[in-house]
């Protein structure tokens, strides 16, 4: 197929790309400040996340407060297409990794929001809110840089 002159013609690549341009083009990698609330009137959690976004792939760790003086840790894996982010958060405790929770959201305009959904299939689901700690990017960035 020849295109006219002067039409552009777009492949996924581009389409993805060109979406990135006039989306969020910032780097996901940081901490973030993250809330996620319950469907009934059970009170909402809040939660620190460590993202680190490498191309289209996120991965990550968060803590969270727990009903016991423990926190819970979990390991995140998803990945980022545009403004729109999908991960599985997997807890570490052997009781709670038989339901991983799967996340869904948008990134805000200038990469310091992501709200969305989470849902456990077949159980729960709610809303969810991070926002970006401004001044740790660098920190985490300069910490995962050293690592390599």
């Amino acid at each position: 197929m020849v295109a006219a002159a002067g039409a552009s013609q777009q492949g996924p690549a581009s389409k993805h790309m060109a979406g990135r341009a006039e989306g969020v083009s910032q780097n996901l990698t940081g901490v973030w400040s993250g809330r996620y609330f319950y469907p009934r009137e059970l009170p909402p959690v809040s939660f620190v996340a460590t993202l680190i976004e490498t191309a289209t792939s996120l991965t990550g760790m968060t803590h969270e407060p727990a009903a016991t003086s423990t926190a819970r840790y979990a390991s995140l894996q998803g990945q980022r297409e545009g403004n729109a982010v999908s991960f599985t958060k997997t807890y570490d405790k052997a009781q709670l990794k038989a339901h991983p929770i799967h996340y869904s959201g948008i990134i805000n305009g200038d990469a310091t929001e992501i709200k969305g959904t989470w849902r456990i299939p077949g159980y729960w689901s709610g809303n969810f809110l991070m926002i970006r700690s401004p001044g740790k990017v660098a920190a985490v960035t300069r910490k995962v840089a050293e690592r390599v």
